[in-house]
């Protein structure tokens, strides 16, 4: 399998990486196409910025996750930053393709469909583990492992702790009678003199 995920990133990542280094070059084109997204976001910011910038913010993520992503460094966050990207991208081209025209309508279906490939490829790999059991796992098998261990080292307190018990029983029984017999003894000595 690593075989394959050395393989499969780089390809997966390419389309990405190409997009980016376009959105890049084309800031203006980018700009454009992204306006009405761009807009609402350049509002959210708490500071001042335009639309051009947010553009080539947009391409050099993707290209910087796309590299990651396709040199199997922070895989997973990489995979997740181009699914959302992907998305992005997904949802402005479908609304601002040509419908006019048949051919427009089919060439609006066919990117779609294949941003939608692209997302859930990515997503896919936002969530492969790379062979290694998941965080999640590993957490839960570490508190069963510590439930277990818990349990184990209680029982050996309570066997430890019974022990104790029986010493302390039976060494204070012998002092007792011990010092049953010294004041029997005692008395015995007292009366008979």
């Amino acid at each position: 399998m690593p075989f394959v995920r050395f393989l499969a990133r780089p390809m997966l990542a390419s389309s990405f990486v190409l997009a980016g280094l376009d959105k890049l070059k084309n800031a203006d084109d980018t700009a454009t196409q992204l306006s009405p997204l761009l807009r609402r976001a350049a509002e959210s910011l708490p500071f001042q910025t335009d639309e051009k910038v947010l553009a080539r913010v947009i391409g050099g993520t993707q290209v910087g996750a796309g590299v990651l992503f396709a040199l199997g460094k922070s895989a997973r966050l990489a995979a997740t930053v181009l699914a959302v990207i992907s998305a992005l991208n997904g949802y402005v081209e479908w609304r601002s393709a040509d419908i006019t025209s048949k051919e427009g309508r089919d060439a609006r279906r066919k990117q779609l469909l294949k941003n939608v490939s692209l997302t859930g490829g990515v997503l896919l790999a936002s969530v492969d583990t790379n062979g290694k059991p998941s965080l999640a796992w590993r957490a839960e098998h570490l508190a069963a492992d510590t439930r277990k261990n818990a349990g184990h080292l209680a029982a050996d307190v309570r066997k430890t702790t019974g022990h104790l018990a029986a010493d302390v029983r039976k060494t204070t029984g012998k002092r007792l009678k011990k010092a049953d017999k010294a004041v029997r003894k005692a008395v015995d000595h007292t009366v008979g003199a």
